[in-house]
């Protein structure tokens, strides 16, 4: 179960006391839930409007955050080629798994100093998230552009015989060269055809070199013939040879041309090479920079949603819960129960989420008498759009 619920309750007497209400709830006789104690620091509270102004933007850097931690996650799975071992073991935050992460979480100091205004560490994040947002397209975009030429070149070298290129199966003794009448034609012939060829490719058309066919490759379906003619009768050998279904292939022998597209493809093999580890890296690093922020943006809002709701002096437990998934309802119930006092206009709401109305979705209207937010740990059943210009849609 890769979901946890970031809660807060106020204090009681102590803030131990919460805790230690919640703990005798949930898990000491019924195993609803893995708790742990979620740390916040003594944050600046600031006054009653910047905290109210700042609920809903930072409800917007969640979401926007969030959004950045799985483009950077999917687009880890897409370079890794959805190798999903190799995925979950670069997806760490500080060094350690998600999960460790979270439930160990310890605000940074260093990259948020807490003697910053809520307003400037909110900005602080969000210009690095967003940094990282914007590089990640430019990152993906050269990427995508040298991988997608790769592909194109690879397509070319593989498929059926009526459109692959020809190029590394055919070699220059197969063809009459620089003759001023003749030339060698190619041709794709169904494996059920063969003996019809062989049979009529002489006479197709006037001025075909008897015994100049060979069968110079096979796939599944069809062979590639060579066969050798005079110029001025091609023309008339294509029509023919479309009316008995066997197809002439424009291909002309250039060996300058085939050894520029080897090359190319040589060289963009190494460009992808080269760029991959340097990528994956870069990724793994702005993955972790990018989760760090976004658990950030949790702490900041139970901080300030909590001080909104429950007053001041700032005395509230902040507590994140791992639910037992089948026990997520029973859960619900049981925190309803505990916390109903704080909020009576919370008395009608239980769980909308638990009622799993199809189609039906209610998560913005998720409101229960105690601080609530989820932090989903389950990244990469992530949907987006690859026929779009940009790299993914979100």
């Amino acid at each position: 179960m890769t979901e946890f619920w970031l809660i807060s309750a106020p204090g009681e007497k102590t803030c131990q006391q919460t805790w230690d209400k919640l703990m005798m709830a949930t898990t000491r006789t019924n195993n609803l839930s893995t708790n742990n104690k979620f740390n916040i620091p003594d944050l600046k509270v600031g006054t009653l409007d910047v905290l109210v102004g700042l609920s809903d933007e930072l409800a917007k850097l969640d979401s926007f955050v969030e959004s950045v931690v799985k483009k950077v996650a999917q687009y880890m799975a897409d370079v890794l080629e959805d190798s999903r071992d190799k995925v979950q073991e670069n997806l760490l935050a500080n060094g350690v798994d998600l999960i460790t992460y979270i439930t160990r979480f310890q605000w940074d100091m260093a990259k948020y100093p807490i003697k910053q205004s809520l307003k400037n560490i909110s900005e602080i994040i969000s210009k690095q998230v967003t940094q990282i947002d914007n590089d990640l397209k430019a990152r993906a975009s050269a990427y995508n552009n040298l991988k997608g030429n790769l592909q194109n070149l690879e397509r070319k070298n593989a498929g059926s015989l009526l459109t692959r290129s020809l190029a590394d199966i055919v070699k220059k003794e197969d063809f009459v060269l620089d003759s001023e009448y003749l030339v060698t034609l190619l041709v794709v012939v169904p494996k059920t055809s063969y003996a019809d060829w062989q049979k009529t490719y002489e006479t197709l058309a006037e001025m075909v070199v008897p015994r100049s066919t060979n069968l110079l490759f096979e796939d599944q379906d069809s062979g590639l013939f060579s066969v050798t003619l005079f110029r001025k009768a091609v023309d008339d050998f294509r029509h023919k040879a479309r009316e008995n279904k066997f197809v002439v292939r424009d291909f002309q022998y250039n060996e300058e041309e085939m050894k520029a597209d080897k090359e190319e493809m040589t060289r963009l093999s190494t460009d992808k090479k080269k760029q991959f580890g340097p990528l994956v890296r870069w990724l793994k690093v702005n993955f972790s920079e990018a989760f760090i922020a976004w658990i950030h943006i949790k702490a900041l809002r139970v901080f300030v949603e909590s001080v909104l709701r429950y007053g001041l002096p700032v005395n509230f437990q902040a507590m994140l819960l791992q639910p037992n998934k089948k026990n997520m309802k029973k859960l619900r119930e049981v925190l309803y129960d505990l916390y109903k006092h704080l909020d009576s206009s919370a008395a009608a709401i239980i769980d909308q989420s638990a009622m799993d109305i199809p189609g039906l979705n209610l998560s913005q209207q998720e409101y229960y008498p105690y601080v609530y937010y989820k932090i989903d740990c389950n990244l990469l059943d992530f949907k987006y759009n690859n026929n779009n210009d940009s790299y993914f849609v979100v």
